[in-house]
């Protein structure tokens, strides 16, 4: 691979994406998995959970994990990572009756990222619901130390724990490959515009992981991968072509999983749900998202204060011709929030792409449309009132 400031759709290297992809990854390669299935490491943590007491093993396991996640094949499956699944069990109950509520209230089956609205059911911010709802069942589900030690393994302390609940009826269409949060949930045109050293840093900056919450055998559509993937460095912009995804179809694996397993990935893997061939399983995951501690501002903004406040201001300078269009855009981008995340996905969805409207972008759609300061304060206000929890 060249080295490249930047990364672009058209040059990604397709016979340089397939040597990655087409390693093979031995048992003999590592230290604690049971076996190796279709160049995926299988660890049994019935087994393994003694470990995770020892500090010189557990030492030692979570960095044969960061490898794999890092360098190797880029995801680990985690048997019976609920040894107990009586958790499981009381968190399935809870996530249907918070979908019940949900589809009663008229909020579910709203916008999802890669699916069709109402395609599957959907709880977005299920960590905060779930918590909410029963909070001692909760405890028990999150007090689990396999996954607390996967997320450390990859990011360290102090990370932050997200999870969105999904389950695909039978007859639910596949996703197409993609890559996930940061760099997977913006445009080809805006991720061209991060350097390639940050394409880099996104993988590193989360952790895909997925709890089955019920047997999910290859009909049902468990998710497919596509090992070793997230070595290739331009990834971001290759998974949108065509002849990528078309070798991510033709070369992609899936594993069955047991309730109680689990599987995490880097973000950077090439990966998307299956389809549900099955007749009668309603695949129920519980999708984890979990993000490094180190990706905070040092000081809190009320943005929205500096944004209304600015707007006249951008106005009447541009209708001087004191500020141009590229003026204007390093003026807003200094005050207002140029991020979609994070949100509150049940009244900010992803309608129309893969993330809601930035408040940066709100500003400048204010300005194109003309909009009065008014028309623009309530317009913002509107919008933070979505994006609260």
């Amino acid at each position: 691979m060249k080295d490249t400031a930047y990364f672009d759709v058209k040059s990604c290297d397709l016979a340089e994406f397939a040597q990655m992809a087409e390693q093979t990854l031995s048992t003999s390669d590592l230290r604690f998995a049971t076996s190796v299935e279709k160049n995926v490491p299988i660890y049994d943590m019935a087994g393994l959970q003694d470990m995770l007491n020892d500090p010189p093993q557990r030492a030692a396991l979570l960095a044969e994990w960061a490898h794999v996640l890092g360098q190797s094949a880029g995801v680990v499956a985690l048997k019976s990572a609920y040894t107990d699944t009586a958790p499981i069990d009381a968190a399935t109950g809870i996530f249907r009756q918070i979908i019940a509520r949900e589809k009663d209230g008229g909020s579910s089956g709203g916008a999802d990222h890669f699916a069709k609205a109402g395609a599957n059911d959907r709880i977005w911010n299920a960590l905060q619901k779930h918590c909410l709802e029963d909070p001692r069942a909760f405890a028990l589900y999150y007090g689990n130390t396999t996954i607390a030690a996967v997320c450390e393994a990859w990011l360290g302390p102090f990370y932050q724990m997200t999870a969105q609940v999904n389950v695909v009826r039978p007859g639910g269409q596949a996703q197409s490959a993609h890559r996930d949060y940061h760099l997977g949930f913006q445009t080809a045109e805006v991720a061209a515009r991060f350097p390639a050293h940050v394409h880099d840093l996104s993988s590193v900056m989360t952790l895909q992981g997925a709890v089955a919450h019920c047997d999910m055998p290859i009909e049902s559509g468990p998710t497919k991968l596509l090992p070793f993937s997230q070595l290739f460095r331009p990834g971001y912009m290759a998974y949108r072509r065509e002849d990528f995804r078309d070798y991510f179809e033709e070369h992609c694996i899936q594993l069955p999983l047991s309730k109680g397993d689990a599987i995490f990935f880097n973000p950077a893997l090439f990966h998307a749900a299956g389809e549900n061939h099955s007749a009668d399983i309603h695949r129920m995951a519980n999708l984890l998202q979990i993000s490094s501690a180190l990706g905070r501002a040092m000081e809190v903004i009320d943005r929205s204060g500096m944004c209304r406040a600015l707007y006249p201001a951008v106005q009447a300078l541009r209708a001087e011709g004191m500020l141009d269009d590229a003026a204007t855009t390093a003026a807003v981008g200094a005050a207002a929030e140029g991020y979609s995340f994070p949100t509150n996905l049940d009244n900010d969805p992803p309608l129309g792409g893969l993330a809601p409207e930035t408040q940066a972008a709100l500003f400048h759609r204010a300005l194109s449309e003309d909009l009065s300061p008014q028309a623009f304060a309530q317009a913002l206000a509107a919008q933070d009132a979505r994006r609260r929890p």
